[in-house]
């Protein structure tokens, strides 16, 4: 894909649905009493394996442009789960199925199987889960179990691990407590507590009793990690506006970074829609400066840090990003990526263990790009093109599918008018 450079960019933008919440309101209701009907869903390539998933475990939806019907179940059948690309369909489904009474293999692309899930079974065999994995990896085999509810530390900041261990509490006798040593995005304790499940939250620690869910209605709202490359360029480059964005605090460090790196941004039309705050986000060309990111922030915005980092490479200063070392596990190990993306396009980046260094520069030449098959890569780097002064090629964009089938059009057809995308 070729990306030519931009003098200006701005536009009014309608984002995809939150991919977060898509899959969730599609795993919670498949095992729900009742139907639900999911508005302003993601059906890119991670969702749609969530969907095949289920169907394959017995569950019937069907689905219509952007929204996902479902007909939920308390009776899986045993099956072989392919989930395609998708780390946060093989994890959910590690901690949905653990305690169900199923057997099933779960298994994924080349992608997915090199990346961990012991980090995931590890916990959910402390509640008697019976799970093995291959090396520490997909594919995953989970047997029938009985499951008891205990006390359990993550160790990680990971919304997929507290997930996982969510749901298979769910279906423990007793009760299990889970800490995680920083708050992690909460889309599953919301979504569960609205359709009925026993669980509370004090700070960093969820206790969950054993529950039986009933069918929800959700509204998606529009998936503020994919709005990022847009509220980016009207950084970069001019004006953009965003609209329907979900505004949960647990996701919306990146605003809090513009905050640090002098963004001129607003939030308009601030509303709450199924539990989930919503609003426009509107931004302006800003003159930034860098900034130091530490761990307490980054699971507020851990998929909003490629474009963070393309932003400070073009910001006044040095940035440090530090504590990150999640991104090592993710489509691609991130941090390697975004450092070798950001040098592609002329940055001055250098690698550490835990994230990267960045000295910004007002301007960049462009330059070829590799998305090493990570959509978040992809896009990130073609906010970083759009905004140097030659553009450049990215290989393997395609893979923008997964979260953002829609990206290069509306990346097209930012310009300066009012655009419904």
């Amino acid at each position: 894909m070729k990306i030519a450079p931009r003098a200006y960019f701005g536009g009014e933008f309608c984002i995809p649905g939150d991919k977060s919440i898509t899959h969730r309101a599609i795993l919670f209701n498949s095992i729900a009493k009742g139907e639900a009907e999911i508005t302003g869903a993601l059906l890119g390539a991670d969702c749609l394996s969530t969907i095949e998933c289920m169907r394959t475990l017995g569950v019937r939806i069907r689905t219509d442009q952007t929204s996902v019907y479902v007909c939920g179940t308390e009776d899986l059948r045993d099956a072989s789960c392919d989930c395609g690309n998708s780390g946060t369909t093989m994890r959910l489904l590690m901690g949905l199925l653990a305690g169900k009474q199923v057997r099933a293999c779960l298994y994924g692309d080349a992608s997915l199987s090199s990346r961990p899930m012991e980090r995931v079974a590890a916990p959910l065999r402390l509640l008697g889960a019976q799970i093995a994995t291959s090396g520490g990896k997909a594919p995953v085999k989970i047997e029938k179990a009985e499951l008891r509810g205990c006390a359990v530390d993550t160790h990680v900041a990971s919304a997929q691990v507290k997930s996982a261990l969510i749901l298979a509490a769910l279906g423990a006798q007793g009760q299990t407590v889970i800490h995680e040593p920083l708050l992690s995005r909460d889309h599953t304790e919301r979504m569960l507590t609205a359709m009925g499940a026993d669980i509370t939250v004090e700070g960093t620690t969820v206790t969950v009793r054993r529950s039986g869910l009933r069918a929800c209605h959700v509204a998606v709202p529009s998936d503020i990690s994919s709005a990022a490359y847009f509220m980016a360029l009207g950084a970069l480059l001019g004006e953009t506006i965003c609209r329907n964005v979900g505004v949960n605090p647990t996701r919306t460090g990146i605003l809090r970074v513009f905050e640090q790196m002098g963004v001129n941004y607003s939030l308009e039309n601030e509303r709450t829609v199924c539990g989930e705050p919503v609003a426009d986000i509107r931004v302006k060309k800003s003159a930034l400066r860098g900034v130091r990111l530490t761990r307490e922030l980054i699971p507020s915005l851990i998929d909003e840090l490629p474009v963070i980092a393309v932003l400070c490479a073009f910001a006044e200063g040095e940035s440090v990003v530090s504590g990150a070392e999640e991104l090592r596990v993710k489509e691609s190990d991130r941090i390697r990526t975004t450092v070798e993306m950001i040098s592609a396009f002329g940055g001055d980046i250098a690698e550490r263990p835990d994230g990267f260094l960045i000295r910004g520069k007002r301007k960049l030449r462009g330059g070829n790009i590799d998305s090493h098959l990570d959509h978040r890569i992809a896009m990130s780097g073609a906010v970083a093109l759009a905004a140097s002064e030659l553009g450049g090629d990215i290989a393997h964009a395609d893979c923008v599918d997964i979260s953002f089938p829609r990206f290069y059009q509306n990346l097209n057809e930012g310009t300066g008018g009012v655009l419904h995308v």
